[in-house]
């Protein structure tokens, strides 16, 4: 079966689906089987879901990546040139390995939250524009305005949200709320 026929085509997830299709043929699973769920699996909510493309743009939740390597197979996954929405509580965070994709790939960072020292200081001098917001929507609002067609938003907080009732399917549904009112 052909990479290409995976339903999900990142990096992490042909990874998972190579492992998964190992141990289901070691189970005698039928190969037919295996191919069709490969190729009809969909994605859940809040992991890379695509939202909505707007002007060439396309607009991805991954409010569930909590921590950076999380984030390291999303900013991994992106194809074309990268605004990232980061940010909430970063307990501590080590960004460093995050580098060389942000460099590669990424060409604004939105930071989002109360505390992006973290950010600003392993980042600011790797991207063109680096923002401070503390609001979904306003974060949602500058990525448009800095977007070009052909461009992907990436919300991929890499860290936990920061209040404490919110969950990261409250944040993510704020994302796709704030893009669909766009």
């Amino acid at each position: 079966m052909s990479i290409s026929s995976f339903a999900l085509q990142t990096n992490f997830n042909v990874k998972n689906a190579m492992a998964s299709s190992t141990l289901s043929d070691l189970m005698k699973v039928r190969k037919e089987t295996i191919r069709n769920c490969l190729s009809d699996f969909e994605n859940e909510e809040h992991r890379l879901e695509k939202v909505l493309t707007i002007n060439g743009s396309q607009y991805i939740n991954d409010s569930k990546a909590l921590n950076v390597n999380a984030t390291y197979y999303a900013l991994e996954s992106m194809e074309n040139t990268t605004i990232w929405i980061a940010g909430g509580n970063d307990d501590a965070n080590d960004y460093e390995i995050l580098l060389p994709l942000v460099n590669e790939k990424v060409s604004a960072i939105i930071c989002l939250g109360e505390n992006n020292d973290k950010l600003i200081e392993t980042f600011g001098n790797v991207v063109d524009f680096m923002i401070e917001t503390t609001c979904i929507r306003d974060a949602v609002k500058i990525a448009y305005k800095l977007s070009k067609e052909g461009e992907s938003i990436l919300f991929s907080p890499a860290g936990k949200c920061e209040r404490a009732n919110e969950s990261f399917e409250d944040r993510g549904n704020r994302f796709k709320e704030a893009v669909r009112h766009l």
